[in-house]
């Protein structure tokens, strides 16, 4: 791999260098064919295109363009594009971020106010900027400056000519955040022989006769309800997830608490912001993901256990959605979300969710939660009342796209027939 040493000069550096070198022989100073400085790229290769991409942490950001890029909220995403086709090529930007940022209005981000140093810092970044048409079997290298993602990068890259059409989903891991599920092992969760299989009469039956709820450290109080399954290995439930815009989750530490902490006092959004821990299985969570929204008082979250049975040959994972929508004031735990009641709502907001990121492949579903009208609802370990109508959405879902009109309904059984209250659920109607 090729040293990036004559990129990541500083600020000062620069300028010095600008005083030096005549115009013409800086711009040959060009490395946007240079690999970012990490093992973390992927190839996909479609038809005659080949994509080659990566994304720089902050560090690794810092060292090849001498700038802080992420405090900026700009995070640069590397291609090559390969075209091995004998037409022209056009690269399409804006499927990696729709609100990506041009070369010079990265600069201007970075602008010092010192002519000299801003024109060098433009004619650098514009360098480095990868140029949108690829000639018939060209190689075309370099960035498009986005908005920061941490954690996991997820991006489409759109390439098109007259009779190609190059279109794949790229997930890149990025350091810099601590990750819940990064400390999970799931092939060692379960010895080989407890894990079940099971067919679509033993998997409603297993669902409908697991506990009604998550409970806490101790397993002896119910909180919040199992309203969830999903079905599909590790990788469909990340692909699903990420590319319906749902962020990782930090575990709980020094970093991720004082950033909790400052999100809550200046009402700001925190993406990744901690969950805390509730009980299936005896043990905590496996994954939590999250959608925030415009503070980190309010997001959807949900939680994930991988159960000891596979359907399908697929993973069974069973879990929790709630919506976020307040914080107050609790004698347990000083402060905690509120939760919007209906339980129910949130559920389905999930099945929308995934269907319209292209992610749900199959959708049924069974009892086992329990009914708690509105009426007489339950409460979670917090204190929040909640009513539901006692099903588990099975959603199956995928990392291949799969089209609204594709989703097929998985009988399950004459749920509406077991369970008429689900026949008319609450929302607000009147009598």
């Amino acid at each position: 791999m090729r040293s990036h040493a004559s990129r990541g000069l500083s600020a000062r550096a620069w300028l010095v260098l600008a005083t030096l070198v005549p115009l013409p022989a800086m711009a040959q100073l060009e490395a946007s064919d240079v690999e970012p400085p990490n093992q973390r790229i992927q190839v996909i290769e479609q038809g005659g295109v080949r994509v080659s991409s990566a994304v720089p942490s902050a560090e690794e950001t810092d060292d090849i363009f001498g700038f802080r890029l992420y405090r900026r909220n700009v995070q640069p995403v590397w291609l090559r594009i390969e075209n091995l086709s004998d037409e022209r090529l056009l690269l399409m930007p804006s499927g990696i971020d729709q609100a990506y940022f041009t070369p010079l209005e990265t600069a201007f981000r970075l602008r010092r106010n010192i002519p000299l140093l801003d024109w060098v810092v433009s004619e650098d970044l514009y360098t480095r900027n990868i140029r949108i048409m690829i000639e018939p079997g060209d190689v075309r290298t370099g960035y498009v400056f986005t908005r920061l993602d941490q954690g996991t990068k997820s991006f489409n890259v759109d390439v098109l000519g007259t009779g190609t059409h190059f279109r794949a989903t790229f997930h890149v891991p990025v350091p810099g955040l601590r990750l819940d599920h990064y400390e999970v092992q799931f092939d060692a969760l379960y010895a080989d022989d407890l894990v079940q299989d099971v067919d679509r009469e033993e998997l409603v039956a297993v669902l409908e006769a697991l506990p009604c709820c998550v409970t806490d450290k101790s397993g002896k109080t119910d909180g919040d309800p199992l309203n969830l399954v999903l079905i599909g290995e590790v990788k469909d439930l990340y692909y699903a997830f990420m590319r319906a815009g749902w962020d990782e989750t930090e575990t709980i530490y020094t970093k991720s608490l004082w950033q909790t902490l400052t999100s809550w006092l200046g009402g700001s959004e925190y993406r990744y912001s901690p969950v805390s821990a509730l009980y299936v299985y005896g043990r905590p969570q496996d994954v939590a993901l999250q959608k925030a929204r415009s503070t980190i008082n309010e997001r959807n979250h949900l939680r994930l256990w991988l159960a000891p049975m596979r359907y399908q040959g697929k993973p069974v994972w069973i879990g929790q959605i709630s919506r976020d929508i307040g914080v107050r004031f609790t004698w347990k735990t000083i402060t905690t979300h509120k939760i919007d009641p209906d339980v129910d709502e949130t559920r389905e907001y999930l099945v929308e969710d995934l269907g319209y990121a292209q992610s749900l492949a199959g959708l049924g579903y069974v009892g086992g939660v329990g009914v708690a009208p509105p009426d007489s609802p339950r409460g979670n370990l917090t204190g929040d009342p909640y009513f539901t109508d006692g099903l588990r959405a099975v959603l199956l879902v995928s990392s291949e796209p799969v089209d609204l009109s594709e989703i097929q309904f998985i009988d399950l059984g004459e749920w509406t027939e077991a369970f008429p209250e689900a026949q008319t659920p609450y929302r607000g109607e009147s009598n």
